[in-house]
């Protein structure tokens, strides 16, 4: 980073006028001249042998415990990685391309007039950039100070309940988290120190104030609310349910069942947040956001991967993943002393689920199994021991024959320990 490049009041004054104007207009990124679908280089070298992390000494998974960012998130679609390799091919403003995609994405789910969207580098980024724009505004000055929060709000609202590791995103702008339990604990919590009230939208059951509630209650008391809703798509709907309901702002992760690139996410929210939100973030120097870079390729990628994921039947798709756990099912049957069941998720990898379980026919733990299946080959990631008694998985990121694999290696095992 030269000295060049360092913020100057003139260029931080426009660079907000451009982003309150939020682009009448998106520019044209590729120009008709560039050959943007020319054919992709043959491999030599790393990579020619067309699995990279084998040639590394890495093992691949198949995936049965769904979108986890500790395996990687999801399998980009053929279409994005084109779209995305587009991109790799020109340079841009990457505060213009933002402003152009929230426009777009905020067009494509029928957003409120006034809110729009920031592509982040995940839903983690996106919780920290949303709070620190609600911290400093458009303040240049503060902008630089974070996490230092002299002369301003320091306090974030959170039910007890909504206590999580991701609310380290909220601690690292400097904040004090207050929890509070009842409406009357939330009613004394509320001063002039209170910069927003967060929700954690997979605990929903968990705590007293409900979603829609909570929402509700931020307007009463004027105070901005957030909405972290990382991994809660599917439904569909939820991309824009919780604007609807009145949050300012609303995180979700891209590499999840949107299937974007993993190190993506979004912040949808109010049109003057978001613009706070990118004036903190990468590529905006002296930021408590400029390490969460978030490239000019995953930007179109989140572009591209919602228009695919809001193409997309939903409810055939869940047909196909209960599909491929029945035939697991039928499988696993034919092993003496064991049970298989089905259920959803109300909220969070809200997709088919199964659960397996056995006698003490087989004496082996949910551990030692899921273990088992990790260090057969192909190796297998499969939950275990996590709030249910055996086995638990999902199909929505097996790849077409992986169902089968499945079946085959895990009635192996627990054939093989049955007495």
């Amino acid at each position: 980073m030269g000295v060049n490049s360092k913020w100057n009041r003139r260029g931080f004054l426009s660079r907000i006028a451009g982003l309150a104007g939020l682009l009448t207009a998106p520019r044209r990124l590729f120009s008709a001249d560039r050959a943007a679908g020319s054919a992709a280089a043959a491999v030599s070298g790393f990579g020619q042998s067309g699995n990279p992390y084998e040639e590394l000494g890495v093992t691949t998974l198949i995936n049965c415990e769904g979108t986890m960012t500790m395996l990687g998130g999801s399998v980009l679609r053929p279409e994005l990685e084109a779209v995305m390799a587009m991109a790799g091919r020109h340079f841009v403003s990457i505060p213009d391309l933002e402003v152009a995609a929230g426009k777009r994405i905020a067009e494509m789910l029928k957003l409120p007039e006034d809110y729009t969207a920031l592509v982040t580098s995940g839903a983690a980024a996106a919780i920290q950039s949303g709070l620190a724009g609600i911290l400093t505004g458009n303040n240049e000055a503060l902008i630089r100070q974070l996490p230092d929060l002299t002369g301003m709000k320091s306090e974030v609202i959170i039910q007890k309940s909504h206590r999580n590791p991701f609310d380290h995103q909220l601690r690292s702008t400097g904040v004090k988290l207050v929890e509070i339990e009842t409406r009357e604990q939330l009613q004394r919590a509320v001063s002039d120190r209170t910069a927003m009230m967060h929700f954690t939208n997979f605990a929903n059951a968990a705590g007293q104030i409900k979603v829609d509630e909570w929402a509700k209650l931020a307007k009463q008391y004027k105070l901005p609310c957030m909405n972290d809703a990382a991994a809660d798509t599917p439904p569909v709907s939820h991309l824009w349910d919780y604007t609807n309901m009145g949050y300012d702002l609303v995180t979700f992760s891209g590499g999840k069942a949107i299937r974007g690139p993993q190190c993506a996410g979004l912040l949808v929210g109010r049109k003057d947040l978001v613009a706070y939100a990118l004036l903190n973030n990468s590529p905006h120097e002296d930021t408590l956001g400029r390490s969460q870079k978030v490239g000019k390729e995953e930007i179109i990628g989140m572009v591209k991967a919602l228009e695919l994921y809001l193409s997309e039947n939903h409810d055939e798709l869940a047909k196909e993943w209960q599909g491929r756990l029945d035939g697991i099912a039928r499988e696993l049957a034919k092993v003496p002393g064991v049970t298989t069941s089905f259920y959803t998720p109300d909220i969070a990898n809200h997709v088919p689920h199964m659960q397996i379980t056995w006698d003490s026919r087989i004496p082996l733990t949910p551990q030692q199994a899921a273990k088992a299946l990790r260090s057969s080959k192909p190796a297998i990631a499969i939950g275990a021991g996590e709030g249910k008694p055996g086995l638990a998985m999902n199909s929505f990121m097996l790849q077409p024959g992986e169902d089968r694999i499945v079946a085959e290696q895990l009635s192996r095992i627990l054939r093989g320990q049955s007495a």
